[in-house]
């Protein structure tokens, strides 16, 4: 079960130095299925984990209506994760007093730093993303067409300012493995209710890739080898 999440986890995890022993890893969790399926296989991988952690899982509550988070809190019981949420009024100012016409930059950055600060409240040296290979190449595809520059997000960010590492543990995780697995199909997920959700540039270039993969099936694959040869684009060290 989980294995073709699993196997290539362990393996972003071992190639990019992600977890050291004593770490106190909060997972960032929002609901969706890549953040709890981040969750189930960090709670199975610390079982086998050759270096000793912990978790912390952690929910920022931006203040939309309809968010129900207590499944989650239900789930985090079961196998044994402490888990806080927080509540933040990022949504009201958002959507209510500054009424952004492309919300998602400012939601996105507001989120970013209430999710560090907490982390660090509840003694978190780093947080885990949820962001699989897919995430990889839309961003990358995002920075070329909308800033003009080619990048993508690291498997690990160290913040400075912060004082706390970002790991992506799902990098050479398919999205389509996360969809089809048994398990993670089991997992309770919390929908969305956020007005722009299905209308952003993200969901642009998602829908401009699967039509070219039409044509080129591989590539994502192609994409995900192009970031990580050295004698290219070289954007992961």
């Amino acid at each position: 079960m989980m294995q073709k999440i699993l196997s290539p986890m362990r393996r972003a995890i071992q190639q990019f130095d992600m977890i050291s022993p004593g770490d106190r890893i909060a997972i960032g969790i929002s609901g969706g299925k890549d953040s709890m399926a981040l969750l189930a296989a960090m709670a199975r991988y610390q079982k086998f984990s050759p270096i000793p952690f912990e978790l912390e899982a952690i929910t920022l509550d931006a203040g939309l209506k309809g968010m129900d988070f207590s499944p989650i809190a239900d789930y985090c019981r079961r196998i044994n994760v402490p888990y806080t949420i927080k509540k933040s009024a990022i949504a009201k100012v958002v959507f209510d007093i500054r009424q952004e016409k492309n919300p998602c930059a400012l939601c996105a950055r507001m989120r970013r730093g209430a999710l560090h600060n907490l982390s660090k409240e509840l003694g978190c040296n780093k947080i885990a993303l949820g962001h699989h290979s897919d995430d990889v190449v839309e961003t990358f595809f995002l920075s070329l067409l909308y800033e003009s520059r080619i990048n993508t997000f690291m498997p690990v960010t160290y913040l400075d300012r912060k004082k706390i590492t970002l790991i992506r543990p799902l990098v050479f995780v398919k999205e389509k493995d996360i969809i089809f697995d048994k398990t993670c199909r089991h997992l309770p997920l919390i929908q969305s209710t956020c007005p722009a959700d299905g209308h952003t540039k993200r969901q642009t270039v998602k829908n401009m890739l699967e039509q070219l993969k039409k044509e080129i099936p591989d590539l994502n694959p192609r994409i995900m080898s192009a970031i990580q040869n050295k004698n290219q684009m070289r954007l992961w060290f």
